[in-house]
């Protein structure tokens, strides 16, 4: 499907679009047209090459991906590149994996545009959770023993202060039943994230599961508890891109 030409996004402007979890038949008709009226376009590392395959032939490609151990480019430079393409009058897509505005620095690229007084929009995507959710019957919220959800990046500094309640995450909070807890990037740090909930109340036993490449077809799930993220992270040598999510949504298993 290709957009009328009055539908097309405007040269000189950007679209910040979220290319969902992977699979792209999860791609929302708004992704998928300003992705086919690109000029430019700038991607993360972690939008596969399925989706990367509808992008126009003519269209400029640029690889400004991150990962825990890999930055392709500084973040000013990305927000830099955003506005010089829509200086020059293309149609820009700012291409991230799952939500723009989920754990994405779409944030600070909307600021970085809004500074340079060029138009842009935002285009939202399924966000891995759900993506995750979905592909492997996890209800992340259940009125029997899951009311409340709580997203959260696992991607920050370890530090032993940080067992302190207060002192990065509200860890006394999450540790609370009730609830399923999922973190994004989190896998460089499930020891010291299974340390802080246990240090303040969470059982060891609560389950926990290990999700990685959710909606794609090698996508797998690892079910363990919180005492064994770790253990089961190492023994399955599992390697970000990684969620986990922790709770008794976790355990549940259709039947």
């Amino acid at each position: 499907m290709r957009l009328a030409p009055h539908e097309q996004p405007l040269p000189g402007s950007v679209a910040l679009v979220g290319a969902g979890p992977g699979d792209p038949e999860l791609l929302t008709l708004k992704a998928l047209r300003c992705i086919q009226a690109a000029d430019v376009l700038l991607h993360d590392h972690l939008v596969g090459p399925q989706v990367l395959a509808l992008v126009p032939d003519a269209a400029k490609r640029i690889d400004v991906g991150k990962s825990s151990a890999r930055h392709t480019m500084p973040q000013e430079e990305i927000c830099r590149l955003l506005c010089h393409y829509a200086r020059a009058g293309k149609r820009v897509v700012r291409l991230k994996g799952g939500d723009p505005l989920m754990f994405g620095r779409g944030g600070e690229e909307m600021e970085a545009l809004r500074r340079a007084g060029i138009s842009f929009i935002v285009v939202p995507g399924i966000t891995a959770a759900l993506g995750a959710s979905a592909a492997f019957h996890l209800p992340l919220t259940h009125r029997e023993y899951a009311p409340r959800c709580v997203f959260l990046s696992g991607h920050k500094k370890a530090r032993d202060a940080a067992l302190d309640a207060g002192s990065e995450e509200d860890w006394e909070s999450l540790a609370r039943p009730g609830q399923t807890l999922v973190f994004y990037m989190g896998i460089a740090r499930l020891e010291h994230i299974r340390a802080a909930l246990i240090l303040h109340g969470m059982p060891a036993e609560t389950p926990a599961a290990l999700i990685y490449k959710a909606t794609l077809p090698d996508g797998r799930l690892w079910r363990c508890t919180l005492a064994t993220l770790s253990e089961c992270a190492r023994a399955k040598d599992i390697q970000p891109p990684a969620l986990v999510i922790i709770g008794q949504s976790a355990a549940h298993i259709p039947g």
